[in-house]
């Protein structure tokens, strides 16, 4: 969709390198099309939904077009929110929403009049719930110590408290779903696929692994950080994004450093996340052995 009056660069257009992660290169689009659209923001409307989670850098689902294709940048709507008795948002382009000011907070974020993260959550109950859950835990993340671990004692985005404050505020659409991702937001994941694959895992009836654990040999050298550990059993899950060839060389490296110690590591890649069954299968018969 296009926003009359205003132009919509591609990602292409303002990047010497396109990005290649489809779940970024869409936030990225979002966020520039707000920023782009920022100047004709009415005084009393703010970004929010989906536009409001990519401006706070959060993980979302990918957007498809009607004939299931990926959703380009002038494709994506704009989320725009208004309080109280302020003209509603028209334009094409535009999910125009109306709230109550008990029911949301605003911040100043980037120079831009955006929902809080908290606020921005509980607007997005109609996610399904594992990305809801993975939207929890993106802002909930504590940055704690850690074998070089950067930004360690930044202040989460959010707080659970914070957003069951807000769920309780008032209704809200989804809050059955909603409640139910609050009980399985974890403040120690670090991507959304990660999320998913700890979803999965407890869903089938498996036990909640701890998430990204410090591993280290006998000697206590450092061998490497565990995405989901299994302590007692020597098990570790590990999820393979998209990787390029010196982060990919790095991981088989560390991961053979870990099996040497005796860890079983199993690897989850994209095809693999497809499967749910045979993940679970995989790591049941690793925890049995």
């Amino acid at each position: 969709m296009r926003i009359h009056g205003v132009r919509t660069r591609t990602v292409d257009e303002e990047d010497a390198d396109p990005i290649e992660n489809p779940f970024e290169r869409q936030r990225v689009d979002r966020a520039a099309r707000a920023r782009i659209y920022a100047p004709r923001l009415h005084f009393g409307h703010h970004f929010s939904h989906q536009t409001a989670a990519s401006l706070w850098g959060a993980p979302l689902p990918l957007e498809f077009t009607p004939d299931d294709e990926l959703a380009e940048a002038d494709e994506l709507s704009l989320h725009v929110s208004a309080t109280g008795a302020v003209p509603f948002p028209r334009a094409a382009g535009i999910v125009g929403h109306r709230t109550l000011a008990s029911l949301t907070a605003v911040t100043q974020h980037k120079a831009l009049r955006v929902s809080t993260s908290a606020a921005t959550w509980v607007a997005l109950g109609t996610l399904p719930l594992f990305d809801l859950v993975a939207l929890g835990d993106y802002f909930c993340r504590r940055w704690r110590c850690g074998y070089g671990r950067k930004n360690v004692g930044r202040a989460p985005l959010a707080t659970l408290d914070g957003l069951r404050a807000m769920l309780e505020a008032g209704r809200r659409r989804g809050a059955a779903r909603l409640r139910e991702a609050m009980e399985l937001i974890r403040e120690d994941s670090w991507s959304p696929r990660e999320t998913q694959v700890r979803c999965l895992l407890v869903s089938a009836g498996l036990p909640e692994p701890d998430l990204n654990i410090d591993i280290f040999d006998a000697y206590g050298r450092f061998l490497g950080c565990g995405d989901m550990v299994y302590p007692q059993h020597g098990v570790i899950v590990e999820y393979h994004g998209i990787l390029h060839a010196e982060r990919w060389a790095k991981d088989i490296e560390r991961i053979a450093a870990l099996r040497a110690a005796g860890w079983t590591v199993i690897e989850v890649t994209a095809p693999l996340l497809k499967t749910p069954t045979e993940l679970a299968s995989r790591v049941s018969a690793a925890l049995r052995a």
